[in-house]
């Protein structure tokens, strides 16, 4: 796969300008402090960080594996749209039970609902990647996650609200954070549900031709 590079000019031997091909910029579309980290942990750095903000409500009978895949290639595409010849990186993750998609809770009453409900029970985690090459290329994965929590009595749920992790997450919670105590059984991808499955990142972006 041929890649588009910008040239920079420097000096050869005998004192002429040429050019050489410089590395696309990796750009990663998300202001999640969560999806950067975990890139750092396999050793990758963003040369830029571009939100897509795109509305996230679910469309009418949308199912949470369509709409966490179909939010990730919507914001890829979004950032990719002003950020060309980049490789774009985007995600989106969605909690759900059955077919019930929970929301990234805002207030206390939605994380509290989202605990209650998740209490003693498993739940789903679908995630979403898309990547978009410099030449406009586009890959995508959903990953699935089944996450069984322990039964969470009322103080739990008490000192988990007082925490504030639960402020904007999906399904009310922070695998990452003190939730992490509440899991019984993880099966899946641990880095998906913190918000980016890493291994599936890679071989996307490995598969379009980015190179470290």
């Amino acid at each position: 796969m041929t890649s588009q590079r910008a040239a920079s000019p420097t000096d050869s031997s005998d004192g002429s300008s040429v050019s050489l091909p410089l590395k696309p910029l990796l750009v990663l579309a998300s202001a999640s402090p969560r999806r950067l980290d975990l890139l750092h942990q396999i050793a990758i750095t963003p040369d830029r960080i571009d939100p897509a903000g795109l509305d996230e409500r679910a469309q009418p009978k949308e199912t949470p594996r369509r709409l966490a895949l179909r939010l990730a290639q919507e914001k890829a595409a979004l950032v990719a749209a002003r950020q060309r010849g980049c490789f774009v990186v985007a995600a989106d993750t969605v909690v759900s039970v059955g077919r019930r998609v929970l929301p990234k809770a805002e207030t206390e009453a939605e994380a509290r609902a989202c605990l209650s409900l998740l209490s003693g029970r498993a739940h789903r985690v679908e995630t979403g990647v898309a990547v978009v090459s410099p030449t406009g290329d586009t890959a995508s994965r959903l990953v699935e996650t089944r996450v069984h929590f322990k039964r969470l009595d009322e103080v739990e749920i008490a000192a988990y609200l007082e925490s504030g992790e639960w402020r904007g997450k999906a399904g009310g919670y922070a695998i990452q954070g003190r939730a992490g105590g509440f899991v019984l059984e993880l099966q899946g991808s641990y880095s998906a549900v913190v918000g980016l499955p890493l291994y599936e990142t890679l071989c996307l972006l490995q598969g379009l031709g980015w190179r470290p």
